[in-house]
């Protein structure tokens, strides 16, 4: 199945999950018991995504100049249906030059659902008319424009990467809720399903304002795992589906959710005890984010692992230490005065270390009883670097040995590139991986990292520009389903802008995630 797309500077200093951030198809949510949703702040127009394929580049650019004539004369406003979920459209500029000009809305519902998957493709996301014509001048020219994507189709893998603890922030995913009526259901459901494993609702945590109560692990986690689910949903009913999965610490238990190892109830128990086992072990452990390789610690660590160890290998020179305080300092001393930058970390626990292994018999007790099932998309763990095979995932020993073990997450990442994968999109509420990843790729190779959702950026037009970069390189995208929802009727296109038939997507073999 097709689907595509340096080392870090001195003072970047990559965080693991479960610390403060620094730099499944079974049980799928349906929306069907989840409670009456309230109103999400207002959030920023999803943009309008005009798509466009063909056979040749040649080709692709006489499209652009045909739409680009065709919307030259739209008029006025968008409307108020919002054709990308509840929260509409930027209002088209400009007064009518031709009153039978189609609506640009209705225009990108048209070729969304026959735009094909032709090799050579174009994104335009655009919320303005204005917008609308330079791109699609700038396409037509072969030059760049803001909102527009274009490439090639590529062979090779797409993974999804869910991110790990770390990541959140208060009132994350509002917006997306406010532009998708999919995620908004899919996020409800989750928050439902969790709620009788918590002390407050998770929804109204998130939504508070208040990063000290969401950053509590008992509420992190199961927050973190919300969002990514409800992501994935989305991604799912746009199509967009992987061909292999990873997770970062917490985010390996959406991705087992995702491939179907955990329905959503027993993906929820886990999570929500795992979370509540953690927040109730003492204060004081410490982590230290390094630059230096795992070899390079190692031999500070001898004669003392039982109180510190590495909690995650992020990146070929990027580690991070956990433990108690005053071994993790004496190591952190040490690696300075070799010359390695050491920064402490804003923890509330030494996650992935010693410290963990008084909740581990009780972590077992209380998912002794769930049911586990063999993953029906491929993954690789980030317990031990490698694919997993079909029973890996299947007993509690696995999800207990997860909260101790280090996070070999460099180590995932030269699996997913060994084995043919060219396109990551990061599932979480920050791009903390795609940042990370970057120094796991061998450099000069045809890799995209790509993050859904990005800290301090509009949440909608961030997953969509995502997208049609992953679009560009050769994923499929069902780009029609963006506009769930809305009441925009497709407009009848003239042929000239379209392909007579769908053009097929290439196919490719990426290697087998073997063992």
């Amino acid at each position: 199945m097709t689907r595509t797309a340096g080392p870090h500077p001195a003072d970047d200093l990559e965080l693991p999950d479960d610390t403060a951030r620094q730099t499944a198809m079974d049980h799928a949510p349906s929306g069907a018991t989840a409670p009456e949703r309230p109103v999400p702040p207002e959030a920023a127009p999803a943009p309008l995504p005009l798509v466009l394929s063909a056979g040749s580049e040649e080709e692709l650019r006489t499209r652009a100049a045909a739409l680009r004539d065709l919307l030259a004369g739209t008029a006025g406003p968008l409307g108020t249906a919002g054709p990308l979920g509840t929260a509409g459209p930027a209002d088209l500029d400009g007064a009518a030059e031709n009153a039978d000009a189609p609506d640009p809305a209705a225009v990108a519902l048209a070729l969304s659902s026959r735009a094909g998957d032709g090799p050579h493709r174009a994104v335009l996301l655009t919320g303005g008319r204005d917008d609308a014509l330079s791109g699609l001048d700038a396409l037509a020219a072969g030059t760049a424009a803001p909102g527009l994507a274009t490439g090639t189709a590529q062979d090779g893998a797409l993974a999804f990467l869910f991110t790990g603890q770390g990541a959140q922030r208060p009132r994350m995913g509002a917006e997306l809720r406010a532009a998708f009526p999919v995620f908004a259901e899919a996020f409800d459901e989750v928050c439902h399903v969790l709620d009788p494993h918590l002390p407050r609702p998770l929804r109204e945590v998130i939504d508070s304002g208040d990063a000290e109560l969401l950053s509590r692990t008992e509420y992190t986690q199961p927050a973190t795992f919300a969002v990514e689910v409800a992501l994935y949903w989305l991604l799912e009913s746009w199509g967009v589906r992987p061909d292999v999965l990873a997770g970062h610490s917490i985010g390996e238990i959406a991705a087992a959710h995702a491939a179907g190892v955990l329905s959503l109830q027993d993906a929820a128990r886990l999570v929500a005890v795992r979370g509540r086992l953690m927040q109730a072990l003492p204060a004081g452990g410490v982590m230290t984010a390094a630059l230096a390789s795992a070899a390079d610690v190692a031999p500070h660590l001898e004669g003392r692992t039982g109180t510190a160890g590495i909690a995650a290998v992020n990146g070929p020179t990027s580690v991070v230490l956990a433990g108690a305080a005053e071994t993790v300092g004496e190591i952190a001393a040490e690696l300075a005065a070799a010359g390695r930058k050491t920064r402490g970390l804003p923890v509330s626990h030494a996650f992935h270390s010693p410290l963990m292994e008084p909740v581990l018999a009780d972590f077992r007790a209380a998912i002794e009883d769930i049911a586990f099932h063999s993953p029906r998309i491929p993954l690789v763990s980030t317990v031990t670097g490698r694919p997993v095979s079909p029973d890996e995932m299947c007993t509690p020993g696995y999800w207990v040995d997860h909260i101790r073990a280090t996070v070999r997450f460099a180590d995932a990442m030269a699996t997913l590139e060994a084995r043919g994968t060219t396109t990551y999109l990061e599932v979480g509420p920050d791009a903390i991986l795609t940042s990370m990843g970057k120094s796991c790729l061998t450099p000069g190779r045809p890799a995209a990292l790509l993050p859904t959702v990005r800290r301090a950026r509009p949440e909608a037009p961030t997953l969509l520009a995502s997208l049609a970069q992953a679009y560009v390189r050769g994923a499929h995208v069902a780009w029609s389903a963006c506009f769930a929802g809305s009441s925009v009727r497709p407009a009848e296109l003239p042929a000239h802008l379209v392909p007579a038939e769908p053009l097929p997507a290439l196919t490719g073999s990426p290697a087998p995630l073997e063992k």
